[in-house]
C-alpha cells in the first residue's frame, strides 16, 4: 500500500501536508511505498510538477527535486 508524503525542494526534507499547502511552489507531494521500485532517479519541477532534465535541475535547485521512482 502506497502513501503520499510532501517534500521541500529547498531542503529535501519531508514536510507536513499543511506546509505543502502553504508553499506549493517549493514543495512536492509524492507516493512512497509499495508500487515504486526506487531504482531510477528523476528530476521534477515543484512549480509545474513536470519532469525536467538534469541540467535544468542544476540551474534551479530551489524549485526542483530529485527523487527515486
Amino acid at each position: 500500500m502506497a502513501r503520499t508524503a510532501s517534500r521541500s525542494a529547498r531542503t529535501g526534507r519531508f514536510v507536513s501536508a499543511s506546509t505543502a499547502r502553504r508553499s506549493p511552489r517549493t514543495t512536492s507531494t509524492e507516493r512512497i511505498g509499495r508500487g515504486t521500485s526506487n531504482k531510477t532517479t528523476v528530476n521534477r519541477s515543484t512549480i509545474t510538477g513536470r519532469f525536467v532534465k538534469e541540467s535544468t535541475a542544476q540551474r534551479h535547485p530551489g524549485t526542483t527535486i530529485s527523487q527515486q521512482v
